[in-house]
């Protein structure tokens, strides 16, 4: 795709050629959401957020940092210690994308309780 194209498309979510939807599909992944969350309460070691996030397997939850890194929403740190001390933490990207996440984790959790009375109903 040439940057005529590409510059066309900026901010074009609904078109598959658009940039902006491989973006949106790393952010509101269930493992990049629930990393991005723990991130906002500060800087975390691997194992820690491996610990926090149930049921998220170390190569998930090693993929996902990877991905969050790449698109500039994370930051890794790596200290020259043995064994190897690896730190992340939100940059401003990523700190303003968690904010809007965690807005929609906080309504979801907050509305759990209708949603799941719905659910119940169309069950019947």
């Amino acid at each position: 795709m040439n940057t005529y194209t590409t510059s066309k498309l900026i901010g074009q979510v609904l078109s598959s050629e658009c940039p902006s939807r491989q973006i949106l599909e790393h952010l509101t992944s269930k493992w990049s959401v629930l990393v991005l969350r723990c991130l906002s309460d500060g800087v975390q070691r691997f194992s820690t957020l491996r610990n926090r996030i149930e049921g998220v397997s170390e190569k998930m939850l090693a993929q996902t940092l990877r991905v969050l890194e790449q698109d500039g929403f994370i930051l890794r740190t790596v200290y020259p210690e043995v064994p190897p001390k690896v730190e992340y933490q939100l940059t401003i990207l990523g700190a303003q994308a968690a904010e809007k996440l965690n807005y929609l984790v906080g309504w979801i959790e907050r509305s759990l309780p209708e949603i799941l009375d719905n659910k119940a109903q169309v069950r019947h």
